[in-house]
């Protein structure tokens, strides 16, 4: 336990010295192998062990049809961004809430709600709607301290709501089944955007001048403007409907896969941008080359989490933390709140991706031999991520926003994102303390 709990330290000195995730996970998982097999990290048995594993582990990642899924969905997600659906979703949520004080800022997140739903990505989706919603929000007079808020804060839904890439790479790590991951994430998805929601009117309460009220838009109009929007419907159910066994009906008896799941989506993806005259030569040609970039770095950083997963186990540290637990009779829900706390902790220095891949395989087999669900114990990672993802000093949706929008200070986008992490933090106690909340969908999909 010494051994890993040094090694998980020297992980931790190296990453705030700035050396990327993946190669401070590999090198000390490296070493920490070879001292675990040979003694010394000098000991020739140990070092040909350790070289072995790590070839091995490349070769592995290199071959398993499972990571097919990554490149896939992020395809699907800039395929998405290129159809220009993005837009039409804040249309119409402008069109149905505009008219309410607060009114644009919960349009944004009900429209980066329904984008995070056919993209899988918190930047990208912050990234996508600072350029649709923010201007239309300052046009109505908006604080932006709220209309940044909104978008770094709906910007998160993108790592939970299916088909989400963070939720595929925990379930690869974990063996867990990722359909039932991504039906899991439904409902804690859709109380992440009535708590930001709620947020938003906290906002406009305490100060009505951030967020004036829009003109009402008539009834016909919003119709038309519903049109508009099917086919974000259609990928949606194209996905997540095939996944959770929607067409496993006569005449059709269609059952999807992830893999095949994200296939479909990615070449739906690909047709409505075609149609809508999003695509080029050459914009096809960035789209390809930066979901391979994209996909490329995700697989290195899996890599480096794998090595060192390896190391953590051989050291025993999961097994030595259950036995800790056990030795002082600490109740389950306990350690599950102390890890969380960690996990708070964390994500103050960490961004996302790398806060998870280092912490999971050590706390994962705690958790599971402490009788708590795998898939559960997933979706409640992620919105501890999401929380992440705007806590400064390291909110990463925080600094996405800053790099698009350079005319707003850092310090402005923290304050107003405030009410939102607080109200994520009482979304996450709800769903620790009525888990059906996650498990209530996967449940009926069976084995």
């Amino acid at each position: 336990m010494t051994v890993a709990l040094i090694g998980f330290a020297l992980v931790l000195a190296l990453v705030l010295m700035r050396m990327p995730i993946v190669f401070a996970m590999g090198l000390v998982g490296t070493i920490g192998y070879a001292y675990e097999r040979g003694g010394s990290i000098l000991d020739e048995r140990g070092l040909k062990a350790a070289m072995s594993m790590v070839g091995r582990q490349i070769t592995d990642t290199a071959q398993d049809y499972g990571l097919s899924v990554i490149p896939l969905f992020i395809l699907m997600g800039l395929f998405v961004n290129k159809g220009g659906l993005a837009r039409e979703l804040y249309a119409v949520s402008h069109v149905f809430l505009g008219h309410m004080r607060g009114g644009l800022a919960m349009a944004t997140v009900a429209a980066c709600g329904g984008f995070s739903a056919i993209c899988g990505s918190s930047l990208a989706t912050a990234a996508t709607m600072s350029k649709v919603a923010m201007p239309e929000m300052r046009r109505y007079g908006y604080a932006d301290r709220l209309s940044t808020a909104s978008i770094a804060a709906g910007g998160t839904l993108g790592i939970l709501i299916p088909p989400s890439v963070i939720l595929v790479i925990y379930g690869l790590l974990t063996e867990t089944s990722i359909g039932k991951l991504f039906i899991a994430g439904i409902v804690p998805g859709a109380l992440g955007i009535l708590f930001y929601l709620l947020a938003v009117r906290w906002v406009v309460f305490r100060d009505p001048a951030a967020g004036p009220a829009a003109a009402r838009t008539p009834w016909p109009q919003r119709l038309r403007a519903l049109r508009s929007i099917w086919a974000v419907l259609l990928l949606f159910v194209l996905v997540i409907g095939g996944l959770y066994g929607v067409f496993d009906v006569p005449p059709l008896n269609l059952t999807f896969s992830p893999t095949e799941a994200a296939g479909m989506g990615a070449t739906g993806a690909f047709l409505i941008a075609l149609a809508r005259g999003g695509l080029t030569l050459k914009s096809t040609f960035e789209v390809l080359k930066e979901s391979a970039v994209t996909a490329t770095s995700l697989f290195a950083v899996l890599i480096g989490a794998q090595i060192f997963s390896n190391f953590v186990n051989m050291a025993g540290l999961p097994e030595a933390l259950l036995g800790l637990v056990t030795a002082f009779d600490v109740a389950p829900l306990t350690v599950m709140l102390m890890i969380l706390l960690v996990y708070v902790i964390l994500g103050c220095v960490f961004e996302s991706l790398s806060m998870l891949l280092l912490t999971v395989p050590i706390f994962f087999p705690l958790v599971v031999s402490l009788g708590y669900d795998p898939v559960w114990f997933g979706i409640v990672v992620v919105v501890v991520t999401e929380i992440s993802l705007i806590t400064p000093p390291v909110g990463l949706n925080v600094f996405v926003l800053r790099g698009v929008l350079s005319d707003v200070s850092t310090g402005t986008i923290f304050r107003g994102v405030t009410p939102f992490w607080i109200a994520d933090l009482f979304r996450l106690a709800l769903i620790v303390a009525i888990p059906a909340l996650v498990l209530f969908l996967p449940g009926q999909m069976g084995p």
